[in-house]
């Protein structure tokens, strides 16, 4: 088995115990847990350091303070990943703010405005292949 095999596995395992952990570290905090969604975990080949990317919802304003909270609390959040997950090393875990999701959903609803602007676009056919004339063959 390759070590590409192993780490993505690896990376999958981490993604949903750092996802569980978040809920137990801010259980009765002023944290909304909807809001973030652990999307990535890289992790490094020697297992020291990991790179969580998180996502977050609806709170464009206070993302940079939801990011600092996840920052200082990457403590406990690797304590309780020591304990869930039998590594040899628990990977330094640093926090990025992802934004793929929110430009996804930009995307989308740019699409949809257009749609609505034009809803004639869909039934007109496309235009017929071109076909090469004597000059070109």
């Amino acid at each position: 088995m390759s070590n590409v095999d192993r780490l993505t596995r690896v990376n999958a395992l981490l993604k949903r115990e750092i996802a569980e952990s978040l809920y137990r570290v801010f259980a009765g905090r002023d944290f909304d847990f909807a809001a973030v969604t652990v999307t990535h975990v890289f992790t490094s080949s020697d297992l020291h350091s990991a790179r969580v990317l998180v996502s977050i919802l609806g709170h464009e304003k206070e993302r940079g303070g939801i990011m600092r909270q996840l920052q200082q609390h990457h403590g406990p959040i690797q304590k309780l990943l020591s304990k869930h997950v039998i590594l040899k090393y628990t990977p330094q875990l640093h926090f990025e703010l992802d934004t793929s999701l929110a430009e996804g959903d930009h995307v989308l609803r740019m699409l949809e405005r257009l749609e609505g602007e034009h809803p004639d676009w869909d039934k007109t056919p496309p235009p017929p292949p071109a076909t090469p004339t004597e000059e070109e063959s």
